[in-house]
């Protein structure tokens, strides 16, 4: 039922803006292509409307029921630690963030949750690599849960295009950029991030949706 409201809440949102601004609700939201003022979104030269845009954009983040977990990886940090920077800092995150997905819901104290982990997709082998990784997840646990903790909740994953009109991807891949700021230059001001920042996963001040590693 949580997961329902959140993608209709969000969806509307999401719709409003699209209908407002480009009278079709198919115009996918993307990071880049927003900030580059490319493809669908060469419009938001026209400085008015990019502040119009952003002030609906900013109203439906910051007014949405969510949580936010993010796991981040500092490449310099960890190319000295562990060596070539690979695309196993991929499979690291993902265990990151089911860990503290599964925290997040064993505080909900519900009965017959689930939880599916959604992806974009890079390519047939990343995907393969990161999928076998999530099995090995599945039946071995992480280094905090065992795996019969994470079956209590019947994980699954999915890998979907970019392209695909998926709010839930698209409010991820939004607050990616602002996130990853945030992160490098954490005293610069960053308005995007303000917006969202109490929306991570936390309590008494902390935010444990916030993994830096290492």
């Amino acid at each position: 039922m949580w997961e329902y409201h959140f993608f209709r809440r969000i969806g509307i949102g999401f719709n409003e803006i699209k209908q407002a601004l480009w009278k079709s609700e198919h115009v996918v939201f993307h990071s880049r292509d927003i900030r580059k003022c490319e493809k669908e979104f060469k419009y938001l030269f026209d400085l008015d409307l990019k502040a119009r845009f952003y002030k609906m954009l900013d109203h439906v983040i910051s007014n949405s029921d969510y949580k936010i977990i993010a796991s981040a990886i500092q490449k310099e940090k960890y190319i000295k630690l562990y060596g070539r920077l690979s695309d196993d800092v991929y499979e690291i995150s993902l265990s990151f963030i089911i860990e503290r997905a599964i925290f997040y819901l064993d505080g909900l104290k519900e009965e017959d949750l689930s939880l599916e982990i959604i992806i974009e997709k890079r390519g047939f082998k990343e995907d393969k690599k990161l999928q076998e990784h999530f099995q090995r997840i599945l039946s071995r646990g992480t280094g905090y849960l065992q795996s019969d903790r994470l079956g209590k909740y019947h994980l699954t994953i999915s890998f979907k295009d970019k392209k695909e009109n998926i709010n839930g991807l698209q409010l991820a891949d939004l607050i990616a950029y602002p996130i990853a700021r945030h992160i490098l230059e954490p005293d610069r001001i960053n308005p995007s991030f303000e917006v969202f920042k109490d929306k991570f996963y936390g309590r008494l001040g902390k935010r444990y949706g916030l993994k830096i590693f290492p």
